[in-house]
């Protein structure tokens, strides 16, 4: 995604200028991506950027590489390619290793400018329609496939508003009970005391609909049925629908789903005429077949009225094992809340009386239960053991990551007492930082696969505007909560086998502040990624 404020580095402009030399080298007309970021401790030892020998003949042909490429490469002077130590011709191919100290120097005095979201470079507005929150008169109708598509929707509303994009979510909740469910997993949905009628905009879609060549109509209502579509004919028109879409019985509440639908869509382009306009409806796959039948009838009951594009996003579906009859969303959020209970107890003892604790409890269990529903990419099945007990060590849980921020805020915690008893110097002014001292590879493994790419990470997550062909979209719903794990267990190793804080003596406090320079901009990856999760970061476990 093109950004406004784009970082002084980034890892997708340094491939960019990297491949752009090798494909000046081939001449006219070639094409390709051959340069990739490193990521692997092991490899990372030796270079931080390869091109591999067989791409490097696939592009400029048999025989050597010309000699003047790594030169090149070298002399590059790009704002975005970071400062180049090496670029050597070796039996593997092309690679790259980086000036470390001046990159930890360039990114570590500009902490916010890598670990802020991106600004959309254009103004969007989405509207994101969660199907499953449409009719659901009471939280026993909502199934684990709901809330998945729920929590999706809610991501993705974190994500696309932490770029600067106007989000609308649809619908506004009136049930009490599934908003205070939501609330304990952290979603804070729109509500309205009570349903709003739309009986006007109902009756004009009535009214078009008589007027349609693709809609019938009987003497009288049966079964609360309105007409019945025949989408055969209409689907001639139109694109990407399944063929097997003909006949939808409209009913009222479908009626009353489409009116708000075109109230929130008006509503955008009144309060931002600029703005582009997209919808995406997050559904959960056993609905997917008719959540194509509610578009087709939006764009025939408002055949004037709806000029943005409609795009669905399908979750997969989520298959429970070892479970013999189907488990309700209370029941597995207090499933889930007691293993996380129990497992606290185990670490921590019983500390139930306390307000704070209960909370931690409860954030605890919600970031469980988003990883649990959200590494998965979206459009494939989950498998759900709900005999494997959640713990606060699983490197893979969304606990394990709230545990890893939390150590941060304790770290920073101790700094801050440790000067104030006089044990430690304030910190220094960030320009007078010696980064030379950040030699440990685990250091740098921290900045170059967290830090530095973060943003681009964010950025990559939804492609805007929502141009895919077809009617179905996508998005890496997924790639924040692995980005989080890799961060998590990446941070753990080091902070585990290096003492930040080390022994009061001047000559180790040049050392000490670069470290904590290091880690401020790992604690701000972490607050800046967990708030598009809805996550809040905790400051003790």
């Amino acid at each position: 995604m093109a950004t406004v404020d784009s970082p002084q580095l980034s890892v997708s402009g340094t491939l960019e200028a990297f491949n752009a030399v090798l494909r000046g080298a081939a001449g006219d007309g070639a094409r390709g991506s051959v340069w990739f970021k490193e990521s692997s401790g092991r490899n990372l030892r030796s270079r931080d950027f390869l091109a591999p020998r067989a791409a490097l003949t696939a592009l400029l042909g048999e025989g050597e590489v010309p000699s003047g490429i790594a030169e090149s490469v070298f002399s590059l002077k790009c704002p975005c390619v970071p400062p180049i130590r090496s670029c050597q011709k070796v039996p593997v191919g092309l690679t790259v290793q980086l000036e470390r100290p001046a990159v930890f120097e360039q990114i570590l005095k500009a902490i916010p400018v890598y670990t802020k979201p991106p600004q959309a470079a254009h103004g969007h507005s989405i509207l994101l329609n969660c199907v499953p929150l449409h009719g659901h008169k009471d939280l026993k109708s909502l199934s684990l496939s709901h809330l998945r598509a729920i929590l999706v929707t809610d991501h993705l509303a974190g994500l696309l508003q932490a770029q600067g994009v106007d989000v609308h979510l649809v619908p506004a909740l009136v049930n009490e009970e599934i908003l205070g469910f939501l609330r304990q997993l952290q979603v804070e949905w729109p509500s309205v005391k009570e349903a709003s009628s739309n009986l006007e905009d109902v009756l004009a879609m009535k009214e078009a609909l008589q007027h349609s060549l693709h809609a019938s109509f009987a003497d009288r209502d049966q079964d609360g049925v309105v007409c019945k579509l025949h989408l055969k004919g209409f689907l001639e028109k139109q694109q990407g629908y399944d063929p097997n879409l003909d006949v939808f019985l409209v009913t009222e509440e479908k009626l009353h789903h489409v009116a708000e639908l075109q109230q929130v869509a008006l509503r955008c382009t009144v309060l931002a005429p600029g703005r582009s306009l997209s919808v995406v409806h997050v559904v959960n796959n056993e609905e997917a077949f008719q959540q194509e039948k509610v578009d087709l009838l939006w764009r025939l009951a408002c055949p004037e009225g709806l000029t943005a594009p409609q795009k669905h996003l399908v979750c997969g579906p989520m298959k429970v094992t070892n479970c013999a009859s189907p488990m309700s969303v209370l029941q597995y959020f207090q499933l889930r809340h007691s293993q996380m209970y129990e497992a606290s107890v185990l670490k921590y003892g019983d500390l139930s009386q306390d307000d704070t604790w209960t909370k931690m409890v409860c954030v605890l269990t919600s970031a469980a239960i988003r990883f649990e529903m959200l590494s998965t990419a979206h459009q494939n099945q989950i498998l759900l053991n709900l005999e494997t007990s959640i713990s606060t060590k699983g490197t893979k849980s969304g606990a394990f990551v709230m545990y890893n921020c939390a150590r941060l805020a304790t770290l920073f915690e101790a700094y801050q007492r440790a000067v104030e008893q006089g044990v430690y110097p304030a910190f220094p002014l960030p320009s007078e930082l010696n980064f030379d001292t950040l030699r440990e590879e685990d250091e740098w493994l921290l900045l170059f696969n967290s830090i530095l790419p973060f943003r681009e990470v964010l950025g990559n997550v939804v492609e805007l505007p929502i141009s895919s062909s077809g009617l179905r979209t996508t998005a890496s719903t997924e790639s924040i909560c692995r980005f989080l794990i890799q961060l998590s267990m990446d941070f753990s190793s080091y902070y585990n086998r290096v003492h930040i804080l080390g022994e009061p003596r001047p000559h180790l406090f040049s050392q000490m502040f670069a470290r904590l320079q290091l880690m401020r901009a790992v604690r701000e990856v972490f607050h800046s990624a967990l708030a598009t999760l809805h996550l809040p970061p905790l400051s003790q476990i």
